[in-house]
């Protein structure tokens, strides 16, 4: 052992020079800031000691401290101090990170599983940072009054989900907690709807929803299927995970767990009806065990909760025109792509079961990979699964003629979701008349099929529903009552056609997590209840650009803006919308907060859901005689209460992020130059792809400054092309990764049916000049 210490300090010293040489060599070449460069330095060796010397991590992880060995003695430098510089930020929903560097390192962890030994730290995802998140989670549970004692856990098909859910499972269960986990690759809606469904308290999913392969994450639900607030996730966080040790540490094999602590949930639906007989659960349906997994459950067989059926069977009620799809005069064809993740068996058994008779899966995407074996995986070039990405939308189109030959001619769409399925994409054909303005974002080809933005299939859905409740009661029924949450980067289309038919509107900033705790808002004013300092004397204060006041330094960490809500009345929520392709819908006032709102869906985003309420749409444009791309002209774009806006969205970089310790530089420098930019419009005139700015805004809430830096522009800046703010470009950066976001949104007024779709074409590409000028002037470029 003395031997083993001795070498330890002599590989520190090593490491110690050598990661110093790295980290001087950054500097000076201007790639990490002062700043960055003073944190590395303090914060990278301290925790490289710490982990190489605790002798109690081979109790934890067998074989980590050879991995950080074998790293020295390779003279890993980058790496190491990438996974050592600091700790995995805690966000909105959790953490989320890299499991390792590069496929080579995922491609280890596969083969040899969760204890591989690969570089693991304080700011890599990796068994230890699983465990140590979920003793403070734990703890935080039990300590809180009253006490948090129930936790629902899932996975999708990230390398290694199942080994890291189980081991997860096993340290509640040392804490005493109950256990319902999962026994396969799940939607992360399945978790969030279980959690309530179930009267848990706490949900935690292992996904890194989109992101490339070599990332995973820890995403946390609270009571009610949403994400925590605000409060309670810092409190969480700083009194709990920021302070747990590897001593706090416990676990408890899942085949040792009491019978009564530990449920499964999915299985293989049952034929002969079985459900629960006694306590709590009484009247559930219960399933069989999955084929070939026989010692997956740990002689529990009889404890299998059905939850895939209880929630395909929920979400089966906000359908609206059954008898027009299983009676289709024009049956709808449909591709499917799971995007080699969880959503593979849940959405065509969704869109089969309410009656659509052509679906068919696209194969080749189809098995769960977390290596995504379709998306290149090439180091510096690793490419995200996002089904809201036209290069997906490209590989699923390839696939499914690749599989279906001339079958492509026949089929109407396609339906993506990404591999936690919470997200939803649509790709559509483009009519020959159309297709001018549907040019392909990568090469410019006037191709038969788009990817429809999100933002214009939300405002199809949103029309669609408040059309069916005219067509059926002559009118929208409670319109007075009802309102849409969505996001201030989302389309204003939707406000648009939201007011038309009476319906309140409320703005909040990015995220579920926001849509959701606006949306609280709404119902606790409601019932005359706190809502977290978001009201004021029994009324929602106006908000304009998420301030009181426009000289307000920082914004309301919630609502950005709304418009009529301050009618007592309003508390039924009919969508709740964000431009990333995310979709719910939240229901009336809930029973108490550990449900979900009266008559809706899940309190985040559901990529499940909202196929099958495209698919709906789509049917019912083709029974119609047309399709989605002419059904949008003609009820969104030409409605005279509407008109025409155009999205345009991009990230940077396109995938994952500016890598390593020079990523935080990078990210600071950009927005430092946008900020001068737009600082600089305020005394001369600016121009963006040949439009005049004429004002500007920065949105600062707070929230993510201790990860950055005071003032950190979390919601962005914002450079508007009118006076009356209905075109604007927007420069959104995450707030725990090193990534940016370009938005713009161009108001095109009404034109005529004739000239329709050239001005389409016309804004489209104002659009991307506005972000091709936007990239060069900051130093962003593609």
């Amino acid at each position: 052992m003395l031997s083993t210490v001795t070498e330890d300090q002599a590989l520190l010293g090593r490491a110690g020079t050598g990661i110093d040489s790295f980290l001087t060599t950054q500097r000076d070449q201007g790639r990490i800031a002062g700043s960055y460069y003073d944190d590395a330095v303090a914060r990278t060796m301290p925790n490289l000691r710490r982990w190489l010397l605790a002798e109690e991590l081979d109790r934890i992880s067998p074989y980590l401290r050879q991995g950080l060995r074998e790293a020295i003695r390779a003279e890993q430098w980058e790496a190491l101090a990438n996974a050592f510089a600091r700790d995995v930020a805690f966000g909105t929903g959790g953490i989320r990170e890299k499991m390792g560097a590069s496929r080579d390192v995922i491609q280890k962890l596969k083969k040899e599983g969760i204890h591989a030994p690969i570089i693991k730290g304080p700011n890599t995802i990796n068994d230890v940072i699983y465990l140590l998140t979920s003793a403070g989670t734990a703890r935080f549970g039990i300590e809180r009054t009253p006490p948090l004692t129930k936790v629902v856990i899932g996975f999708d098909s990230r390398i290694r989900g199942s080994d890291f859910a189980r081991l997860i499972a096993s340290l509640f269960l040392a804490y005493d907690y109950t256990v319902y986990l999962f026994d396969e690759a799940c939607l992360y809606p399945s978790v969030t709807y279980a959690v309530p469904t179930l009267k848990a308290d706490i949900g935690v999913f292992i996904s890194a929803s989109h992101n490339d392969l070599r990332y995973n994450g820890f995403k946390l639900s609270c009571q009610n299927g949403s994400q925590f607030d605000p409060a309670e996730r810092d409190r969480l966080y700083q009194d709990y995970i920021s302070k747990v040790q590897f001593g706090d540490i416990k676990t408890m094999p899942l085949a040792e767990a009491p019978e009564e602590k530990l449920w499964f949930l999915g299985g293989v639906k049952s034929n002969d009806g079985r459900v629960i007989q006694e306590g709590e659960h009484a009247g559930l349906p219960l399933a069989g065990p999955l084929p070939n997994a026989p010692d997956s459950y740990v002689g529990r067989e009889h404890r299998i909760i059905d939850l895939h059926t209880m929630h395909v069977e929920h979400v089966k009620t906000f359908l609206l025109r059954g008898n027009m799809i299983v009676k289709a005069k024009r049956p709808l064809s449909i591709g499917y792509s799971a995007f080699n993740g969880s959503g593979r068996k849940a959405v065509p058994r969704l869109l089969t079961e309410v009656g659509f008779k052509h679906v068919k899966r696209i194969m080749k995407l189809d098995p769960l990979d977390g290596m995504f074996p379709a998306f290149c995986s090439d180091p510096g070039k690793e490419q995200q699964p996002d089904p809201g990405d036209w290069r997906a939308a490209d590989i699923a189109v390839d696939a499914f003629k690749e599989e279906y030959g001339n079958e492509w001619d026949k089929v109407d769409l396609i339906i993506g979701t990404d591999p936690d399925a919470d997200r939803c994409a649509v790709i559509v054909k483009v009519p020959d008349h159309q297709r001018q303005a549907y040019p392909h974002p990568g090469t410019g080809e006037l191709r038969d099929y788009t990817l429809l933005s999100a933002d214009d299939v939300w405002s199809l859905i949103l029309w669609y529903r408040l059309n069916y409740e005219i067509e059926r009661f002559g009118t929208v029924q409670d319109a007075e009552k009802k309102f849409i949450t969505l996001s201030h980067t989302t389309t204003d289309l939707l406000p648009c056609v939201a007011r038309k038919y009476g319906l309140g509107v409320l703005k909040t900033w990015v995220g579920f997590a926001q849509l959701a705790a606006g949306t609280r808002a709404i119902w606790d004013l409601h019932r005359g209840l706190d809502t977290h300092g978001l009201t004021e004397g029994g009324k929602l204060p106006f908000y304009d650009e998420g301030r009181r006041n426009p000289h307000d330094p920082v914004c309301n960490q919630t609502i950005y803006s709304w418009e009529a809500m301050n009618d007592p009345r309003r508390c039924i929520n009919i969508a709740a919308l964000e431009q990333s392709n995310g979709f719910s819908i939240l229901g009336d006032v809930p029973l108490d907060e550990r449900s979900l709102g009266i008559g809706g869906h899940v309190r985040d985003k559901d990529g499940t859901f909202a196929g099958m309420l495209v698919a709906e749409l789509a049917a019912y444009a083709k029974e119609q005689g047309t399709n989605m791309l002419d059904l949008l002209d003609e009820k969104i774009y030409l409605d005279p209460n509407v008109g025409l806006y155009v999205i345009h969205y991009e990230p940077d970089p396109l995938d994952g992020e500016y890598e390593g310790l020079a990523g935080y530089t990078n990210k600071r420098n950009i927005l430092d130059k946008a900020e001068e930019l737009l600082r600089a419009s305020s005394d001369r005139p600016v121009e963006l792809g040949g439009l005049a700015v004429k004002s500007t805004v920065a949105y600062r809430t707070g929230k993510y400054d201790a990860v950055n830096w005071e003032g950190f522009p979390d919601e962005g800046f914002r450079f508007y092309f009118d006076d009356e703010r209905r075109s604007h470009l927007t420069i959104r950066p995450s707030g725990t990764s090193n990534a940016l976001r370009f938005h713009v949104q161009l108001f095109g007024g009404h034109p005529s049916r004739e000239e329709l779709i050239q001005r389409k074409a016309q804004l489209r590409a104002t659009t991307v000049r506005i972000v091709d000028d936007i990239r060069q002037r900051i130093g962003a470029p593609r």
